[in-house]
């Protein structure tokens, strides 16, 4: 992979993640259960703690986090305009649907 297609995967779900738009949000059971759903969110759009062990490839594409004791995932997934297969190109939304999961670590 480029450095420049890395550029755009990252730049793309850097803008989804702090928007949430552009994409889709799910949110887990576990997550759905906590009485600061508002809060959690807040910290995923917020996250900017990347670094060579939790962003090996570049693309900003998973972080995790603690929040009242327990721990958060963020990761992004890929997939065709159908959400049938993984997208062809991550760094084309024209052809690419970006779903941002968001859960506790005890959910992966």
């Amino acid at each position: 992979m480029t450095e420049d297609h890395t550029d755009r995967i990252r730049k793309l779900n850097d803008q989804a993640r702090q928007s949430f738009t552009g994409c889709r949000v799910f949110i887990t059971p576990g997550i759905q259960a906590l009485d600061d759903i508002d809060a959690v969110m807040c910290k995923v759009q917020q996250f900017d703690e990347f670094t060579p062990d939790n962003d090996p490839y570049g693309e900003h594409d998973f972080g995790s986090f603690r929040h009242n004791g327990d721990t958060v995932f963020w990761k992004w997934d890929y997939f065709d305009l159908d959400l049938q297969m993984h997208s062809p190109d991550a760094s084309d939304p024209a052809v690419t649907a970006r779903v941002l999961t968001v859960m506790l670590a005890d959910e992966y």
